[in-house]
């Protein structure tokens, strides 16, 4: 009772909040509609959902609720839920994580923080601008995970150079970083490079056109739907940054200040080189995919991160990393949030959650319009939100085509619209939205400030759809 009364009320209601969402959900949600497995994942959503928002115990933690439920109600095979918790992605974000810490202990951060900040000036306007910008147009090209992973770091050594980098109280690290991620997200629509959604909805248009499907075909009809939704989601975030907000300095200073730095040590330049060559390497993926097939760029950023202990600087013959620094310097945190996160969109589906969403979406009486847009457009948005954009495509394509086929329409402009749709996501602390969350920043800040920028692209993106497929020939071709 005396440990009880020291926890205050805010903290004890959102303690106590998550596992009552979960009981509503289990004893609320009619049977006929989920049943007990698909309750028991739509209830561990709510749980985090609660305590993302409320944080009575530190996000890190929330990434073990599946693994607990799991125990307690039996919704799925252990063994399967447990092996989200060391995916790709996982290695992915040590490896970067061990490439970026080397940066700290030759003091490439400090030049690389200066480059930008005189590049792009103090203005907050301008730093978020770009930094969204980067992101998006990386993520044409390069899977969105490693773009987040990759840009995440130069963006916080920059913001902690100049001592923004709070992300609990501070106004301008948390906007820049929450850039970093939404550019991450929707630029993957424009190419089917980016990652394995795009894979899966390749797989879809070639089955249902019955031959093969040119990727500069998907790009022609893609990118200028990315350009239209990327301006009004740019627009958004200029609506929610801080104002009268900037970075301590002026551009002349920060030159200044880089133009002081010493000559580029050897030491940077290998721990430069090593990140330039890993990003390299994994643009130019396909060139050795069939000699090495399981070098996945996850993995690529682990070799390399563990080369970090072997190589040795020049300035004192020790190894650029050493275990006791590198496990102070990792987010332990960051990677049980992630995985966790993993963890529920993997419950979700297993359990037939979002299969049960889905019979409800088939069996409303959608006739092809507009309305049709915005629902399917609406429901590919959620589920990339709750589980991942790979999911969204692979369970949003087959109702949209199947719909299309009962109607008797040409699917293709349903399902270009919806590539744009499972593309954009920038609300819950999921997927590459994690990757901030977990270096610090409020699950409440990102749910408040996507909201904005869910709700907009939504009818951005069903209205541009619809109007491509009214008035654009092309957009209905293949």
């Amino acid at each position: 009772m005396n440990a009880l009364r020291k926890i205050d009320r805010k903290t004890l209601a959102g303690l106590i909040t998550g596992p009552l969402f979960f009981a509503l959900c289990m004893f609320l949600i009619p049977d006929g509609l989920f049943g007990y497995e698909a309750r028991a994942a739509i209830g561990t959503l709510c749980w985090m959902g609660a305590w993302w928002i409320m944080m009575p115990i530190p996000v890190g933690v929330t990434g073990f609720i599946p693994i607990i439920v799991n125990a307690l109600f039996n919704v799925m095979k252990m063994d399967s839920l447990l092996a989200k918790y060391a995916t790709d992605t996982i290695f992915l974000l040590i490896g970067a994580d061990l490439l970026t810490i080397s940066w700290k202990v030759t003091g490439l951060d400090k030049r690389v923080a200066l480059r930008f900040l005189y590049l792009s000036g103090p203005s907050l306007t301008s730093q978020v601008l770009m930094w969204f910008l980067i992101a998006t147009a990386f993520a044409m090209v390069l899977p969105n995970l490693v773009v987040c992973s990759m840009l995440t770091p130069i963006a916080f050594s920059m913001l902690r150079y100049v001592g923004e980098d709070d992300l609990k109280k501070g106004r301008i690290a948390p906007i820049v970083l929450c850039a970093v991620a939404w550019g991450s997200g929707l630029g993957g629509m424009a190419t089917p490079f980016s990652g394995a959604m795009n894979l899966v909805a390749i797989g879809y248009i070639e089955e249902y056109i019955g031959r093969e499907f040119m990727y500069t075909a998907w790009s022609i009809r893609m990118v200028p739907m990315l350009l239209i939704v990327a301006a009004v989601n740019a627009a958004c975030i200029m609506l929610i940054k801080p104002r009268n907000a900037s970075l301590k300095g002026s551009r002349e200073y920060y030159k200044k200040l880089y133009s002081e730095l010493p000559k580029m040590s050897r030491d940077e330049f290998t721990a430069l080189f090593m990140f330039v060559f890993t990003v390299v390497m994994t643009f130019a993926r396909n060139a050795y995919a069939g000699i090495f097939p399981a070098l996945k760029p996850a993995y690529l950023f682990l070799i390399m991160g563990v080369l970090t202990f072997i190589i040795r600087k020049k300035s004192d013959g020790e190894p650029f990393n050493n275990w006791k620094e590198a496990s102070r310097e990792i987010g332990w945190g960051l990677l049980i949030y992630v995985a966790g996160g993993i963890a529920l969109g993997a419950m979700l589906i297993d359990t037939g959650a979002v299969d049960s969403l889905a019979v409800i979406l088939k069996s409303l009486n959608m006739t092809g319009g507009f309305g049709t847009v915005l629902l399917l457009t609406a429901f590919a948005v959620i589920l990339s939100e709750i589980s991942n954009h790979s999911s969204a495509a692979a369970i949003v394509l087959p109702i949209a085509i199947s719909v299309c086929r009962a109607l008797n329409l040409n699917a293709m402009p349903y399902i270009y619209t919806l590539i744009a749709a499972y593309n954009t996501a920038f609300m819950m602390p999921t997927a590459v939205r994690a990757i901030p969350v977990g270096l610090g920043l409020s699950p409440s800040y990102l749910m408040k400030r996507g909201a904005l920028l869910t709700f907009v692209s939504v009818f951005t993106i069903a209205l541009t759809g619809f109007m491509f497929m009214s008035i654009w020939p092309a957009f209905s071709g293949f």
